[in-house]
Order: C-alpha cells, then structure tokens, then sequence
C-alpha cells in the first residue's frame, strides 16, 4: 500500500496534458485536433508556435520529474517506488484519465522520469537523440533513439534491474505511441521539425 500511493499520485499528475491546457487558454481549441492529433510538445510547436512548445516541454519532463520526487519522499526505502511511480507518470501522460485516455507520446514525460532515475544514462542518449533530430530534422526518429538506448544503456551499465526492465516497458510504449510515424518514415512521408500544423 505504501508504494500504491506515489504511484496513483504519479499517474493523476502525468495525466494533466499541458498540451491540451494551453491550446484551450491560447486559441480555444482542442490541439488533439490539429497538427498530427497529439497532446504533446511537437504539435504545440506547429500549431501554437516556440513559446508555447518550449513551455510544455518543460512542464511534461517536470511532472516526470516530480512524480519520482514523491516517490522518494513517501517510499525512500523501496527500489520500485521510483521506477514504477515514473512508469505510472508516463502512463497518465499517454493515457490521461481527465482528457478521455487520448494523449500525448510521452517523450518528454520520460526525459524528466530518467534523468532524476539514471541521469548518465539519460545524458547518453539525450545527445545521441538530439544528434539525429539536428541531422534529420525528425523527431520522432530522435525520440525512438532515446527510448530504444535507455535499456540498453542501463543494463549495460549495470544499473538495478529494476531500472532497465522499466526502461524495456518505456520503450515498448514508444514504440507503440509511435507507430504511425515509424510507417511515415519508412515510406518517406514522415512531417519534419518545423513543418506546420493541419487537421488531422
């Protein structure tokens, strides 16, 4: 019961798609309606612009940040507090219960996670991810990067098993938020990084 609390705590605070507030408060729409129908911090750049976008990316990596903070405060004796609160965080991000389970990819919900979990190997494939995004120009392509290298930098590494098999079910959830990109970049037809929002 003890590690329940931190992880409910984490899901309800992953939950809250900041995506979606600032499209409501800025022009009154429901972003999961423009761009590529994400809730996340891609689409608020090309359908609210830079500030907008800069301000959810912060706000999604702190709340996965947070979310493991809890953990440690309420359950500082338990390895799994952490790493499930985090998990539990990138869940509510994806599948928010106040906005009908239909959110974001939980990219930046993740960086905010890792980095306060295992910040060297974050660090790693931060770079490596943000390398392929400037070569590119896609990130979704930099986003699997990151996912795909946490659990193989983390068992490599030889951080707590619990670490990497987190990280194993992180990428698994990329991977699955991602599917319709990875299609449009076999094909060719993925969006680039600065191309602008439509109806989806």
């Amino acid at each position: 019961m003890h590690i329940a609390v931190p992880i409910i705590i984490a899901y309800l605070l992953g939950s809250v798609s900041f995506s979606y507030l600032l499209g409501k408060w800025l022009k009154g729409i429901d972003i999961r309606n423009y761009g590529s129908g994400n809730a996340g911090a891609t689409n608020t750049l090309r359908v609210l612009g830079k500030g907008p976008a800069i301000l959810v990316l912060l706000l999604d990596a702190l709340k996965g940040a947070v979310s493991v903070w809890i953990a440690w405060r309420i359950a500082p004796a338990s390895p799994y507090a952490a790493a499930f609160a985090g998990l539990a965080a990138i869940i509510g991000h994806n599948w928010p219960v106040y906005f009908g389970f239909r959110g974001g990819k939980g990219i930046a919900t993740t960086i905010g996670v890792m980095f306060s979990l295992a910040w060297v190997p974050a660090l790693i494939a931060g770079v490596v991810a943000v390398a392929a995004i400037a070569l590119t120009r896609f990130v979704s392509l930099g986003s699997l990067l990151f996912a795909l290298l946490l659990p193989i930098l983390l068992f490599s590494l030889h951080f707590p098993p619990v670490l990497g098999w987190s990280a194993v079910l992180i990428c698994i959830f990329a991977f699955i938020r991602h599917r319709n990109n990875i299609v449009k970049l076999l094909s060719g037809k993925e969006h680039k990084l600065g191309s602008k929002g439509t109806t989806p």
